[in-house]
């Protein structure tokens, strides 16, 4: 086998994975990957490209796909929508181009959605979360579940499995912190668990010491981020030093390792969702974290396990019905039952109309510089039963000693 890496001008903004046999011109089946990169979100980036690269090559050194080679081209959006608008429209009027992964961001992925629909490309998005990333959009999926899913079960957790009864919100001020944010109020205000604070940022934040300083005096029970690692190690890092003790709780965005490189022992007892864990004991995700971690040296987190499955279905639909764009739509759209899901490592993916699918979620806990599971894991909203001893049970495994 012979394997290289083409850099085109411009670095990262167009990288291409090529496997093939023997010398001259191979034919490939070329599949757009679209993430960032670069920026504020690349530790996400280079976990959606490890990811996509592993599953490639386990394809191309089984044969590739009905005997042809699977080709990634990578594109940096840098987290940016007006640069991933330009990305979809360079992707898009590429003929070779059979179906994208991506985007990351939900404000890239809603910024390359019109691009695709026009265009007549799959986008699958392994990391969009905004509730209206696949509306409207026939050429949109996600494998990865949307943000009201996501804050509804949060508002749950804290309520009913926590037993608190006041939250102060710390949101970023994009698509995804306003959507999981929106999502999350809506669930307070039903089940009754008082909002008491709501605090806006920008991502170039800096300084958090202000409106730390604003929640405290509202006396939250517990503090949720809904953001992005970067500014949530800051936003960690700053409460520690202003001593306040009150735990914090965030959605996916966090589930990063610089959280905690950034964060250290700041971040220890942080309670996060997400849709996979690589410290979950199961054979799959044992062998699966294996694999990479034998490759990479370092544990993937949920982005790379979502990227892996991405490629995964793109390249069973190629398989089973040839390089046509729309063809390739079509047998990702009928994945739409439990009986017909794709079975990746993050579990049974299929889709609903919209293109949106709904995971488990994954609550996970900050502890000794590592994520590791719950004590109480919830597999559905309704199983989120209000008990005491839970609440205390799962407050007493959250937090290290000497922390809160």
């Amino acid at each position: 086998m012979r394997r290289g890496f083409v850099i085109a001008a411009g670095g990262l903004a167009a990288l291409s994975l090529i496997v093939g046999c023997g010398g001259g011109e191979t034919e490939t089946y070329k599949l757009g990957v679209v993430g960032p990169f670069t920026g504020d979100g690349a530790q996400f980036g280079e976990m959606i490209r490890m990811g996509v690269e592993m599953k490639a090559h386990e394809i191309n050194d089984a044969g590739g796909i009905n005997g042809v080679m699977l080709e990634l081209e990578l594109q940096d959006d840098k987290g940016d929508p007006k640069e991933a608008a330009n990305v979809a429209q360079k992707l898009g009027s590429d003929p070779d181009v059979l179906a994208v992964i991506g985007h990351f961001n939900s404000s890239c992925s809603l910024a390359g959605k019109e691009v695709y629909n026009q265009m007549n490309v799959l986008q699958l998005s392994p990391g969009s979360t905004n509730v209206t990333v696949c509306e409207g959009g026939d050429w949109t999926f996600r494998n990865v579940y949307r943000d009201d899913y996501q804050g509804y079960f949060i508002a749950d957790y804290i309520k009913d499995v926590l037993g608190y009864e006041k939250v102060a919100v710390f949101f970023d001020n994009d698509d995804y912190g306003i959507g999981l944010k929106e999502a999350f109020r809506e669930r307070a205000d039903e089940i009754g668990l008082e909002v008491v604070a709501e605090e806006a940022y920008v991502r170039d934040t800096q300084e958090y010491t202000p409106q730390l300083t604003q929640i405290r005096a509202k006396e939250p029970d517990i503090i949720f981020i809904s953001g992005l690692y970067a500014n949530a190690a800051m936003i960690l890092t700053q409460a520690k030093n202003l001593d306040i003790q009150t735990p914090f709780i965030g959605g996916d965005g966090l589930l990063s390792s610089d959280l905690i490189k950034n964060a250290g022992s700041a971040a220890d007892g942080t309670i996060i969702t997400c849709p996979f864990l690589p410290t979950i004991e199961d054979e799959k995700t044992r062998e699966f974290v294996e694999a990479f971690e034998k490759k990479y040296n370092e544990k993937p987190d949920a982005w790379a396990a979502l990227s892996y499955d991405a490629v995964g279905i793109v390249a069973e639909a190629i398989a089973e019905v040839g390089t046509d764009r729309t063809a390739i739509r079509d047998y990702v759209a009928s994945l739409n039952s439990p009986e017909n899901a794709y079975d990746g490592v993050t579990g049974m993916t299929y889709f609903d109309a919209n293109g949106d699918v709904m995971k488990p979620l994954v609550v996970a806990v900050v502890r000794d510089g590592e994520f590791y599971p719950a004590e109480h894991q919830v597999d559905s909203l309704a199983e989120a039963e209000p008990t005491e001893e839970t609440a205390e049970a799962e407050t007493e495994e959250e937090t290290p000693e000497g922390e809160s």
